[in-house]
């Protein structure tokens, strides 16, 4: 089974063990389960704690990470910041193609870094935190937000934004510049099972 990426929402954690992410996860009903079990099930329920890649430990859920609301809303700064006072850096990444969703954040040791995320469906940008890095910078994406006074932008400005929003694609090479792009991973890649379990709802997430 070749590695996720799209239609989810994945952490990149810098050097813990599994058992340290799904502990600052909160996540409950544990089972240790190999790479392409573990993925599968994620994109169903659940979180997927992947067995580390030299540098990182990956998690991974179709539907709940952040558990019970999207980098588009205002409670998300405070739970990526959260984890990153347990764990570290922490690096956040979604791609969902329907509502053009697609989201990357950076925290460490408490203090959130850069967060990005762009609604395509919606043509906003609900979370802009940040200057840009300069891997944003380089592939020309995420680099600007909404300012005031856009709505009187003319067609040509609208055409310059637009051309820095990013696609599902562009979500990836963040990834892979930041820290690994997860559709590079595999099940001969990752041969020691990860830890699958279900997160808390928000109003246990710790604070």
């Amino acid at each position: 089974m070749t590695g996720f990426g799209y239609k989810t929402s994945w952490l990149a954690v810098r050097n813990p063990t599994p058992v340290e992410v799904a502990d600052a996860l909160g996540l409950y009903d544990r089972e240790l389960l190999d790479w392409a079990t573990g993925t599968g099930r994620a994109y169903q329920h659940g979180v997927y704690v992947a067995a580390p890649v030299p540098g990182w430990t990956l998690a991974h859920s179709r539907r709940h990470l952040p558990p019970g609301f999207d980098a588009a809303e205002s409670s998300f700064p405070d739970w990526l910041t959260a984890l990153s006072r347990q764990l570290g850096e922490v690096q956040f990444f979604a791609n969902e193609r329907v509502p053009d969703y697609h989201a990357w954040a950076w925290a460490r040791d408490g203090e959130l870094m850069r967060a990005y995320c762009f609604i395509g469906e919606l043509g906003e940008v609900p979370l802009f935190v940040g200057a840009a890095t300069a891997d944003e910078i380089e592939l020309g994406i995420g680099i600007r937000g909404l300012t005031p006074g856009c709505e009187n932008w003319s067609d040509e400005e609208w055409t310059a934004w637009y051309d820095t929003t990013p696609c599902e694609s562009d979500v990836l090479a963040i990834a892979g510049r930041w820290s690994i792009a997860p559709t590079a991973i595999d099940d001969a890649t990752v041969t020691t099972p990860g830890i699958y379990g279900i997160p808390p709802s928000f109003s246990s997430v710790p604070q």
